[in-house]
């Protein structure tokens, strides 16, 4: 709290900004300098915000490859093609939440509603290597058969651009098992960057050794999953079930960690679970990008029979950088009017939750790096956890925790993120000056409790089960199937 005062001037100051929404158009072209700028920009925002800048990368190698960007940059480009060569340099610096983002402001909306009826994304992909597969055609389009390979679009052969999209991807440190999961999702939005927004195209197939020629094309009308009954996002993000008649094996998938609803899911789930006295629960995190650190706290607590503490203490490059994280980004007027009012307590809360370490660093509290007890529900049977390259961010802390403290058996492969934490938290979305584009910088360093592996790797699992591509086209799950196979031997012991 010493430094309280000076938090209010700069926050005040800092807060002095338009909320005025710019609309920037893909073909103008930006001068060489100008460019130059932003990359000065991007990388100064990142020394002054990143808590863990150079933990995959030396400060000499960040400001030579900086360097030779800058040293490319020799003729006026649009934004979409700065964003093409500023991305790879961040890219390399190994931190999986670091990535620039291009605003929807740059798109048309002819275009945003082009998109809407949709052309590539009526296929489910996977990436094996240099080849990009079809493995589902819901609308039986064209009467694609799943197994598929997609070897070119407009003439242009698909390996080169995954060469050059695996470049766009970040992930924490050495892990290369998140690349391929996350890729297969994000490729055409890279692809709709570098082409525009096409109504049709010719894509080349392989099968079965036979090569076949298509022209596919977009929806007459937009997919709004009419067919479909509504979902909520508890039932979304979330789905529980006993997988055999006695009730004795649990079963909960989770996709992602949005915290929506998830206190009242956990307390209904794990009651179930009680009263049914199961022994075995298996917990699906494959291919769940992460999100909450509040929620992965209080599903810990239903996991143990002892207090625990989830993370460390979460580390900021300085006491002044939560006051960075755009508070009234994307307020309308009404909101910016409400905004402004509540904003000194905003101020005050963000200044009484930072404070000083014995070590002199800056560190922010956050609810999981506090002894939570376990709930009274806490489930005391054998657990076994799902997980791939997909998981990712708040998985993998989760992941990492039940690895250390021995609690689950982790079935599958590396996750995505790191094993020793991650910088995320909360963010600051810094908009390069010239090109427009939006650079969010996470301000915390997240680690879980635990003796740090210093591999620079993912978590890696304790039995290893990799999908195949004819798994997925099949359907078939070897990794649950191995995971069912030893609760049954276990059961017949």
């Amino acid at each position: 709290m010493k430094n309280f005062l000076l938090i209010i001037i700069v926050a005040v100051f800092s807060s002095c900004v338009s909320v005025k929404k710019q609309s920037v158009r893909t073909n103008i072209l930006i001068p060489p300098e100008k460019l130059k700028q932003d990359v000065d920009y991007a990388y100064n925002k990142l020394k002054q915000m990143h808590p863990q800048l150079y933990e995959y990368i030396s400060k000499s190698d960040i400001d030579f490859k900086i360097d030779s960007l800058k040293k490319t940059i020799n003729k006026p480009l649009s934004s979409i093609e700065f964003y093409f060569k500023l991305q790879p340099v961040i890219t390399s610096i190994k931190q999986g939440h670091l990535s620039l983002q291009v605003p929807t402001e740059m798109l048309s909306k002819e275009d945003l509603l082009k998109i809407k009826r949709r052309l590539f994304t009526r296929f489910k992909y996977r990436i094996q290597g240099k080849h990009l597969y079809i493995v589902e055609n819901r609308d039986s389009v064209q009467n694609i058969k799943p197994g598929t390979e997609l070897v070119a679009i407009n003439n242009i052969p698909v390996s080169e651009y995954l060469e050059k999209y695996t470049k766009l991807i970040n992930s924490d440190g050495l892990n290369t098992t998140f690349q391929p999961y996350y890729l297969k999702d994000i490729f055409f939005h890279f692809f709709t960057l570098e082409n525009g927004v096409l109504d049709n195209a010719k894509i080349e197939t392989l099968y079965n050794n036979q090569k076949q020629t298509f022209i596919i094309e977009r929806e007459k009308e937009a997919d709004n999953c009419v067919d479909k009954k509504p979902a909520s996002k508890t039932s979304y993000n979330r789905n529980f079930k006993f997988l055999d008649e006695k009730n004795s094996i649990a079963y909960m998938k989770i996709k992602n960690f949005s915290h929506y609803s998830s206190d009242k899911f956990y307390e209904n789930t794990f009651t179930q679970i009680k009263a049914a006295k199961s022994s075995y629960l298996i917990i699906d995190i494959r291919n769940n990008y992460g999100g909450s650190l509040e929620e992965i706290n209080n599903l810990y607590s239903y996991l143990t029979d002892q207090p625990f503490v989830l993370i460390k203490p979460a580390q900021l490059s300085s006491g002044l950088t939560p006051l960075r994280t755009n508070y009234f980004k994307k307020s309308t007027a009404l909101e910016y009017a409400i905004k402004s009012m509540t904003y000194p307590t905003y101020i005050f809360l963000q200044a009484l939750n930072t404070y000083k370490g014995t070590d002199g660093k800056s560190y922010y509290k956050i609810k999981a790096d506090n002894i939570t007890k376990p709930k009274k529900d806490a489930f005391q049977g054998k657990i076994f956890v799902l997980m791939n390259g997909g998981s990712f961010s708040a998985s993998s802390i989760l992941s990492s925790k039940l690895k250390y403290d021995k609690r689950a058996t982790l079935v599958g492969e590396e996750t995505g993120g790191a094993n020793d934490g991650t910088v995320a938290g909360f963010y600051s979305y810094q908009i390069l000056p010239n090109s427009k584009l939006v650079f969010p910088i996470g301000l915390l360093l997240v680690n879980p409790n635990i003796a740090f592996s210093k591999t620079q790797k993912g978590v890696i699992p304790d039995i290893k089960i990799v999908e195949t591509l004819q798994d997925v086209i099949e359907k078939k799950d070897p990794q649950l199937e191995w995971v069912k196979n030893e609760i049954t031997k276990e059961k017949n012991y």
